[in-house]
């Protein structure tokens, strides 16, 4: 999701945190313990690309990326933490580390394979094998309003920082055919569970009315250049060196062109975690606190 420059990856946000159940011989783990496996792009990536020889877009291991709580970049792409990180600190787990962190073996708690730039790592992109490994749990993100981001509403002058509907359209379409295959899913895999998480819808609501979410700016980014800082620069380390920086994060919806501030992340984790269904009437669609429960 990085790459400012073609949308089509864009559609790699689609991600699936799948929880599984699995027995651990360590002495602070029950015998049931509740495992997290994240699969997605930047807006999970917890740090799988400072580990890639990749361009500098799709990498966030540079201030002032993590300056919030981290205070140091730790390679997710925002001030902070991300949904994740929240949702696993909901489900009184750790930080889940990234799959390519050097040295890190042990799974009990989960992995991270989120990489920014794509849907996931090469060697994760299974398909249905990791229903039939025996994952039953699955929480599913759908994408946002794409046009409505900082570094699209500059794409096109004449817009006058309008939302570039051409993006917005696409993604419309692809969360309908994403909804509806879910409800297939639901009904055609025997103990196939899952959360669907409107994020299209939520974080309109927050770019629409910030104030009404504890934000004073919903459109222009904290950390770039340009229009509504929605020059993919934040760093200076990027094709445009020049960059911008708030005082506040937690004043700002989006904390580069592309990402969101970490106060965002928590509320929006917040209701993954617990919030209602997004349609209770699909079967199989749980909140992602009843698939936590209902993994021991």
């Amino acid at each position: 999701m990085a790459k400012p420059s073609s949308v089509s990856l864009f559609f790699l946000l689609q991600v699936a945190l799948a929880i599984s159940t699995c027995g651990g011989s360590k002495s602070w783990h029950s015998k049931q313990q509740a495992a997290f496996f994240i699969f997605g792009d930047s807006y999970l990536d917890s740090g799988n690309n400072n580990y890639i020889n990749t361009t500098t877009l799709d990498q966030a291991n540079f201030w002032p990326y993590g300056e919030t709580y981290f205070k140091f970049p730790t390679g997710r792409f925002s001030d902070g933490r991300l949904m994740s990180d929240f949702i696993a600190e909901y489900a009184h787990l750790p930080f889940v580390p990234p799959f390519l962190q050097p040295g890190f073996h042990q799974y009990y708690d989960g992995v991270n394979f989120a990489s920014s730039g794509a849907g996931a790592l090469v060697e994760t992109f299974q398909g249905s094998e990791i229903y039939a490994g025996g994952g039953r749990k699955f929480g599913f993100i759908n994408l946002p309003t794409l046009g409505c981001l900082p570094g699209m509403r500059i794409i096109k002058p004449e817009n006058k920082g309008s939302c570039l509907e051409e993006v917005s359209s696409l993604a419309k379409l692809h969360n309908q055919a994403l909804s509806k295959l879910l409800i297939q899913l639901g009904n055609q895999l025997e103990g196939f569970k899952y959360s669907l998480y409107d994020l299209s819808g939520n974080l309109r609501q927050r770019t629409r009315h910030p104030s009404g979410y504890g934000f004073k700016e919903g459109k222009a980014a904290c950390c770039g250049t340009g229009q509504y800082r929605g020059v993919f620069s934040c760093g200076g380390k990027r094709i445009v060196k020049e960059f911008e920086l708030c005082e506040n994060p937690n004043e700002h919806v989006f904390w580069d062109s592309l990402h969101l501030t970490e106060k965002v992340y928590k509320q929006l984790a917040n209701q993954m975690w617990s919030g209602r269904p997004w349609d209770s009437n699909a079967t199989g669609l749980y909140s992602l606190k009843d698939l936590f429960l209902q993994s021991f």
